[in-house]
């Protein structure tokens, strides 16, 4: 019987956030790069955030190219306004990988209690589909299409829900595409003109 893990990040939640990320789980430590989300050096995240902010794809690898500049990330995250964290906090998985459709989320993140403590967020980007789904089924929303958003109430704000393509390069989609989708996040969000 498979053992179940814990999230072995703590939400990344800089103050004046106003936009938060969710990815579904991270993947098995043996594939880090760094100690942060997104971790590994196989998943586009950071550049997908490169070449968004920077025009360069590998603004956010280290010199060498064989690791993700964590304290860069988190400086750019702070300045920018960006938390980070995940939809489920424990996990089993159900094979050696890091895939969502090998993932049984065990317990979901209390997004409530998430969100009540980045007052200023007004959107929240979900990267991928089992994030997708675990998002919409604690929010009570519908699931948006990749690209688009749904609306929800959190206490007294009335927010957005966003479906991002998955960062893996499992999904099916090149990396300039991917970007091109984040892009309208960030430009609604007044992050990028």
């Amino acid at each position: 019987m498979k053992t179940s893990e814990q999230h072995p990040l703590e939400p990344f939640l800089p103050a004046g956030a106003r936009l938060l990320m969710l990815g579904s789980f991270p993947p098995q430590r043996k594939r880090w790069s760094m100690e942060f989300f997104y971790p590994n050096l196989q998943n586009d995240m950071w550049r997908i955030f490169g070449l968004l902010f920077f025009g360069d794809r590998n603004h956010f690898l280290t010199p060498d190219r064989k690791a993700f500049d964590r304290g860069r990330i988190e400086a750019f995250c702070r300045e920018r306004g960006i938390a980070i964290y995940d939809t489920a906090e424990e996990v089993i998985r159900l094979k050696d990988n890091a895939s969502d459709q090998f993932l049984q989320v065990v317990r979901e993140v209390d997004l409530a209690a998430l969100l009540s403590r980045i007052p200023s967020c007004r959107d929240v980007v979900v990267t991928g589909g089992l994030a997708a789904e675990t998002a919409a089924r604690i929010l009570g929303c519908a699931v948006p299409a990749v690209g688009s958003f749904t609306t929800f109430e959190q206490g007294d704000r009335t927010m957005r829900l966003w479906r991002m393509p998955s960062s893996s390069r499992a999904y099916p989609m090149p990396l300039e595409s991917k970007a091109a989708v984040y892009r309208t996040v960030f430009e609604s969000c007044g992050m990028i003109h």
